[in-house]
């Protein structure tokens, strides 16, 4: 975590894109009996998961630290693909949870969960309509077409917890997408693109849904978390293929998600395949 260089202050200059209020995000999130303990924000640094996963392994960050950045320049998602954006363009974070009275079976469920919150939160906050495709994107439509704007990555930490990190474009604009096929809210017309509401109304939404998860120990049916999920997943219903650990694929039409998680994958074969991880790619509607 670094901060900020002098010699980069036109990187910073962009009056469209104001930092956040480190002070009044933790007035507004961390409270008495909550998730939230600490809201840090940095200028820069490589990976908010990276560093948020070593301060918890050295028993520096407990359940419900947050660590925000204004740029990575190493962001990671699934399968440690780079997420590269200008400064302040978007929201990267980490959070440290620890769902101790939840079996580990279950926090397979935790990226799912995730992005539950994350598709409410701006849809409450930035008024554009999101999906999410199995397991860990966020989808917005522009002009006309499906774009990624959104990431999420788990991992362990230590024996008893697991930083969730999120990232989401929110600014970024049309000459700036890594690739074609990336997005963001603002490409998505979104009704506001200040980061500091739309970084509480996300947090504000992990807050409740990991707390209504966590009261049911997990059950993904009894929390309302499968069927909100399914409802606002767009890889459901659709031809996918599923490029699979061992160069081994599965094409056919996602069915289902199953009480782990798993998307299920109906093939021209007549068999019902669960996947769990892997790459899933939309060929086309069912």
């Amino acid at each position: 975590m670094t901060p900020q260089n002098p010699s980069d202050d036109s990187r910073w200059s962009d009056l469209d894109r104001p930092p956040l209020n480190a002070m009044a995000l933790r007035r507004g999130l961390v409270r008495e009996g909550g998730l939230y303990r600490d809201v840090q924000v940095v200028q820069r640094t490589g990976s908010t998961n990276s560093d948020l996963a070593a301060l918890a392994a050295a028993g520096k960050a407990g359940e419900g630290a947050v660590l925000v950045a204004e740029e990575q320049t190493a962001g990671r998602g699934r399968l440690d693909r780079r997420w590269t954006a200008p400064p302040r363009s978007g929201l990267f974070f980490s959070v440290v949870l620890k769902p101790a009275e939840v079996p580990v079976a279950r926090w397979g469920w935790l990226p799912l969960l995730t992005g539950v919150a994350v598709a409410t939160g701006l849809a409450r906050a930035a008024g554009v309509d999101t999906a999410l495709k199995w397991p860990n994107d966020l989808l917005v439509t522009v002009g006309g077409q499906e774009r990624k704007a959104g990431g999420i990555l788990a991992e362990r930490a230590g024996d008893d917890g697991v930083v969730i990190g999120v990232g989401v474009n929110v600014t970024l604009r049309e000459e700036e997408l890594p690739v074609p096929q990336a997005g963001s809210l603002a490409l998505a017309g979104a009704r506001g693109t200040d980061r500091d509401p739309l970084l509480r109304a996300v947090l504000r939404s992990l807050e409740e849904w990991y707390g209504r998860w966590r009261a049911a120990g997990g059950d993904p049916a009894a929390s309302g978390l499968q069927e909100t999920y399914t409802a606002g997943c767009a890889t459901l219903g659709r031809v996918v293929r599923a490029e699979l650990p061992g160069d081994r694929a599965v094409v056919g039409e996602a069915v289902a998600l199953d009480g782990d998680g798993r998307l299920i994958i109906a093939t021209e074969e007549g068999v019902q395949e669960p996947v769990g991880a892997g790459d899933i790619v939309h060929l086309r509607p069912a």
